[in-house]
């Protein structure tokens, strides 16, 4: 299922997205051992991130990975380790703005337009399904030491749902499209309907807390 390059790929994905983002999402901490810490590199941090932005990239590629097995194809995960490189770099600079490109999977000689269309958008689903889990975790209250790690997942995997399925460009929207434009307008439609539904649920879940209460 995986190969020996693949594997190795995966794991310097892992570590290096939690050190990018290690820059942006740092581990909860006391103030004192804040100011203690590297700027550079700190160990927990990159674990943390890790933690929360690794299934979001990983879960997204392998998505795309086993729709394509599913359907015939040999499918191949790649790191781009010049696109984590570029990543590293600005994380190591400090730059306050966040690039990088963690990998593709690559899915040869696709044959026909709907299973194009189905790899592309495997990806995708699987961010849509994780902002849910998240969402339901953040809001069931079971978890509150957790709550900030739920809240990053949920945003990180809304993100990476709504930037991949832009309609154009080398977006996996592209090639959804490419492959069925029903998919594609069905996929969206229904998504933004639910999404809207989890904001819906919130607004009246808080104003329901906050509004006082009147006895009659």
């Amino acid at each position: 299922m995986f190969t020996l390059a693949e594997i190795i790929d995966l794991v310097v994905t892992v570590f290096a997205l939690g050190y990018i983002f290690s820059g942006f999402i740092r581990k909860p901490t006391d103030p004192l051992r804040a100011v203690l810490k590297s700027r550079y590199f700190n160990w927990e941090d990159v674990k943390y991130s890790a933690i929360i932005v690794a299934p979001a990239v990983i879960l997204h590629e392998l998505g795309h990975k086993f729709v394509g097995m599913a359907m015939g194809y040999v499918s191949t995960f790649h790191a781009s380790y010049f696109g984590l490189g570029i990543g590293a770099f600005l994380r190591i600079v400090g730059s306050p703005f966040l690039f990088f490109i963690p990998g593709y999977v690559s899915v040869p000689a696709v044959s026909t337009p709907i299973h194009l269309a189905w790899i592309a958008v495997a990806g995708p689903l699987v961010n849509l399904a994780l902002y849910f889990i998240s969402w339901g975790l953040l809001n069931s209250d079971k978890y509150p030491k957790y709550n900030r790690a739920f809240w990053l997942s949920k945003q990180i995997n809304l993100l990476l749902f709504a930037f991949n399925m832009i309609p154009f460009g080398f977006f996996d929207g592209a090639k959804v499209i490419k492959g069925s434009w029903q998919l594609y307008l069905g996929t969206v439609g229904i998504s933004a309907a639910a999404i809207y539904a989890t904001f819906k649920m919130k607004f009246k879940s808080k104003r329901r807390k906050d509004l006082p209460v009147y006895r009659f």
